[in-house]
């Protein structure tokens, strides 16, 4: 059974700063939302390059704009290398956002990839967010709020084409061996059920590199294409994609 897939908003903006502005102010209202609603508010943060400036925006809601003591933080993927070091998306993701909060520390779930094998590291935080649903897919929202990105090749978090994470239906988090892209370390990742657990998700894109992978994915439909392995990122809730317009390029029926 294909589980319900939600609906799907779009933003283009002239740059990635003009797009990190608007996703910046768009997740903060998330996060007081949600803990009016249900007194908590649980985060997945994405690795990689681009976020490094939304980090920054966000460490700027150090008082009232954000319920940071009602946050809960977890990773979609990391490399297997210590936590503070220059490959690490934890060690990125502290430097420039989780030091400068008041986010309890306790309420930071990274994934520990200097545990070996790897696979261990997969297996202790799977049972940290909890099994999937009955049917091998997402059942009950377990995060709020999932926030990725995605590479030139239209992988999003540490899942690959051709991977056999991509096609995983049965486990929340798995080892990846071989890497599609640098730096070439094994990785841990969630899965596309498990990405897909969530309330909202939102992609940060930008590049012109990304126009082929954004049009493809867009094109991928609700059932999505393993070619592109973000398009199978389906969550029951909304999906808001930022986009500035090297990276929509592609989609000339957009608005932007």
């Amino acid at each position: 059974m294909v589980p319900r897939v939600g609906p799907r908003r779009v933003e283009v903006h002239p740059d990635l700063e003009g797009a990190t502005a608007a996703l910046a102010a768009h997740l903060a209202a998330r996060a007081r939302a949600s803990v009016r609603e249900r007194g908590r508010f649980s985060i997945v943060l994405s690795g990689g390059r681009t976020p490094l400036g939304l980090f920054r925006r966000l460490a700027r809601h150090r008082g009232g704009g954000w319920p940071w003591r009602a946050t809960e933080v977890f990773f979609a993927d990391e490399r297997c290398v210590p936590p503070h070091g220059p490959e690490s998306n934890f060690g990125a993701a502290w430097a420039e956002l989780l030091a400068h909060v008041p986010v309890p520390r306790h309420q930071v779930h990274r994934l520990r990839g200097e545990l070996r094998p790897p696979s261990l590291a997969a297996t202790r935080y799977a049972r940290r967010i909890g099994p999937l649903g009955p049917r091998r897919g997402p059942s009950a929202p377990r995060f709020d709020l999932v926030l990725l990105g995605i590479g030139p090749d239209g992988h999003t978090a540490s899942v690959f084409p051709r991977s056999p994470a991509v096609r995983e239906v049965r486990r929340s988090v798995v080892a990846v061996a071989r890497p599609g892209l640098p730096p070439f370390v094994p990785r841990l990742t969630l899965t596309p059920p498990a990405l897909s657990s969530a309330r909202e998700v939102c992609f940060l894109v930008a590049g012109s590199d990304k126009v082929g992978a954004v049009a493809g994915i867009f094109r991928a439909g609700t059932r999505g294409d393993p070619r592109y392995p973000a398009s199978c990122v389906r969550p029951p809730g909304l999906s808001v994609w930022y986009l500035d317009r090297a990276a929509a390029a592609g989609l000339p029926d957009l608005p932007g």
